[in-house]
């Protein structure tokens, strides 16, 4: 066979090259930002950039490729050159692409789980690759606000697919998804094993200005900044810090929601509790007279805490108007004495006729049912025949009534 001859053979045989078709190439040599190859049986060189061999802009393409390594690429374009059938730009991206989309197709139509690297960070989101690039937006990292990125490149972190499109290369993806997944089963498994008035340990994990979330056996339960304590707090981090341990109370697991409410100031004894601890119903102590009402006196008998004096118990005598006998003030001499405590309703009843029984002997006048009056009827609103207990709304409400 003549030279000429075999030349045309082997023209025959030589693959034809143009963009779209998926070649094998041998590595030719490495620089700094790209790849120079020969396609096999072709005759052709082209070139592969760094973007696309690898959607992770750190690699070093002289760690990642040798001399004589063989893979398959995708051509993109034919590139202008002198020489002959030109240059072509070559991709591994591509190859990989079209592979990835077809396992991450799959994947998406049964809902599963991908692990990706993120590579980057854009406007609006990450960059993950997952066989492919795929888009992470800001708002589907977390189910809380994210504010800085950066923290997250260079992490493998699992996500789901939310849309793909491989004719556009469009590949959306949520890290936001599984975490509201993985927050609802461990809601079921944690709020399963508790009931409203459990007391457990739990450490505090985000403050806030309403209130201080705390985790109790990796679910988040939040403590409202007026479950914080009995005293007045402004702001929770004045009280408390990330990282500290507490000890909480359940007040209300919300199914539904997925919310379960704490309090902290409820694992200690109230200011109440405290005051009356010593207390017991017959004692008989001092106060001081802090406010009238038609029905009674509200005496201060600790620091803060006030019992109810009803206007039958104020003397053996009848009283039409505490304010006869007494004034906003006035220390009772004569003592009170402890009738009633009511540590639910936070309510003490107290008698100054009682405190002194000398007090009944020495009247002329032998106790008598009273005449009922409009201030009985008025005192019957906020109290049975055998409680003499007030509240708060009873203070104000029969103050501002007389206003």
């Amino acid at each position: 066979m003549s030279e000429n001859n075999q030349f045309l053979d082997a023209l025959a045989q030589m693959q034809e090259v143009k963009a779209g078709d998926i070649v094998d190439v041998n590595v030719l040599s490495v620089e700094d930002g790209q790849i120079n190859v020969g396609v096999q049986g072709a005759g052709v060189e082209g070139v592969i950039t760094r973007r696309d061999f690898t959607n992770d802009r750190s690699v070093n393409l002289r760690d990642e490729v040798k001399l004589g390594d063989t893979f398959k690429v995708y051509v993109v374009r034919r590139a202008g050159g002198d020489k002959e059938n030109g240059e072509f730009f070559f991709s591994v991206t591509r190859v990989k692409e079209r592979e990835a989309y077809d396992k991450l197709q799959k994947d998406f139509e049964e809902g599963k789980t991908i692990e990706g690297k993120v590579t980057s960070s854009v406007r609006g989101g990450l960059l993950v690759d997952v066989g492919t690039r795929g888009f992470l937006p800001a708002s589907l990292i977390s189910n809380r606000f994210v504010s800085d990125l950066k923290p997250y490149i260079g992490k493998t972190i699992k996500v789901k697919i939310t849309e793909i499109d491989p004719a556009k290369n469009r590949l959306i993806l949520s890290h936001k998804e599984l975490i509201e997944e993985e927050r609802e089963q461990a809601f079921e498994n944690v709020a399963s094993q508790l009931v409203v008035g459990d007391v457990v340990e739990g450490r505090v994990s985000r403050l806030t200005n309403f209130g201080s979330f705390v985790d109790i056996g990796g679910v988040d339960g939040l403590v409202h900044i007026s479950e914080i304590s009995y005293k007045h707090v402004d702001k929770p981090s004045d009280v408390l810090k990330v990282g500290q341990d507490v000890k909480v109370k359940v007040i209300g697991i919300d199914n539904d929601r997925h919310r379960i409410s704490l309090s902290i100031k409820q694992t200690e004894p109230s200011p109440f509790e405290q005051a009356t601890s010593s207390l017991n119903e017959g004692d008989v102590i001092e106060g001081e007279v802090k406010s009238l009402t038609n029905f009674g006196a509200f005496v201060e008998v600790a620091d803060g805490i006030q019992g109810l004096v009803h206007v039958s118990e104020i003397s053996y005598k009848h009283v039409d108007k505490p304010s006869d006998v007494l004034t906003v003030g006035q220390k009772v001499k004569v003592k009170v004495k402890v009738l009633n405590i009511d540590p639910s309703k936070r309510r003490i009843s107290l008698s100054i006729k009682q405190a002194d029984p000398e007090n009944a002997s020495s009247s002329n006048d032998r106790p008598r049912a009273r005449r009922s009056s409009n201030n009985d009827a008025f005192a019957r609103k906020y109290m049975n025949n055998d409680d003499n207990g007030f509240s708060l709304g009873d203070m104000i409400g029969d103050q501002l009534k007389n206003r």
